[in-house]
C-alpha cells in the first residue's frame, strides 16, 4: 500500500499529483528536521518550553509540512463545512495551502488567505498552488501574523493553525472575531510541544473565549476547536 493511497479521496488528478510531489520532497527531508531539533529532544521529552527564537531562523529552507493524512483530513473537512472563507497562518511551500484550495474549490469557490513570513517559501508555495491549477484561489500574505492577516473575508469558516508555537494564541485571538458560530480551528503541533501551547489549549479550551475545544488522535494529537 502506497503512502499517497490516502489522496484518492481528491477527486482532481491534477492537485493529486502534485501533492505526492511534494509530500515526496517534505518526506526526503524529514532526517533533516529532525537533526535541528535533535539538541532540545531531552527539553521536549520532559516537556519543557524550547527557544524557538533561536530555533526559528533554521527553519527558512524546510517544508514543516502536514503529513498526508492531515491534509486529507483537512480537506474533508473543509468540504463538510462548505467553506468559502478559510485562513491558514503557516503556509510554509504551500502543502497544506493545496488541500484546503483544493476544498475551498470543490465548495463552489471563495479564497484561502495564507501567511508566510519567508519571502521565498511564500514564493515557492505560489509556484506550488499554480502547479495544482489552484491559484486563483489563494492569498498567500508576506510577514509576521497576526499583523499580515489584515481585511480578513466575512465570515472566516475555518482556521489552520500551524505556524510557530508562540504565534499561535495572538492569531487565533486575531482571527476569532472574524469567525462564524460552528466555524473550525485545526490546531497542529499542540501535542508535540505541550509546553509552548499552554496558554494557547488554556485560552481555547475556556468556553468564555468562544470556543469548545478537545484534543482529537490525529498525527501525533491536533487540537480541533469550534467556535460557538
Amino acid at each position: 500500500m502506497s503512502k499517497d493511497d490516502v489522496l484518492a479521496v481528491i477527486p482532481d488528478a491534477r492537485v493529486r499529483a502534485t501533492l505526492a510531489r511534494l509530500h515526496a520532497l517534505a518526506d526526503g527531508r524529514n532526517s533533516h528536521l529532525a537533526a535541528k531539533f535533535a539538541p532540545y529532544l531531552p527539553r521536549l521529552l520532559m516537556k519543557k518550553s524550547i527557544p524557538w527564537q533561536k530555533l526559528e531562523p533554521q527553519m527558512d529552507d524546510e517544508f514543516i509540512a502536514i503529513g498526508r493524512q492531515q491534509g486529507v483530513y483537512c480537506y474533508m473537512l473543509a468540504r463538510a463545512l462548505g467553506a468559502r472563507h478559510v485562513v491558514e497562518f503557516g503556509t510554509s511551500f504551500g502543502i497544506s495551502t493545496i488541500y484546503l484550495a483544493c476544498a475551498v474549490r470543490d465548495n463552489g469557490g471563495g479564497i484561502v488567505i495564507g501567511t508566510e513570513r519567508v519571502v521565498t517559501k511564500a514564493a515557492k508555495a505560489r509556484e506550488h498552488l499554480d502547479e495544482a491549477g489552484l491559484l486563483d484561489l489563494v492569498d498567500i500574505r508576506g510577514g509576521d501574523a497576526p499583523g499580515s492577516l489584515t481585511d480578513l473575508p466575512q465570515p472566516v469558516d475555518f482556521l489552520l493553525n500551524d505556524g510557530f508555537s508562540r504565534f499561535a494564541l495572538p492569531v487565533l485571538q486575531h482571527v476569532a472575531p472574524h469567525m462564524r458560530r460552528g466555524a473550525v480551528v485545526v490546531s497542529d503541533n499542540v501535542a508535540i510541544f505541550p509546553a509552548d501551547h499552554a496558554d494557547y489549549v488554556e485560552w481555547v479550551r475556556n468556553p468564555a473565549n468562544g470556543f469548545l475545544s478537545q484534543r482529537i488522535a490525529l498525527d501525533r494529537g491536533t487540537e480541533f476547536s469550534v467556535r460557538i
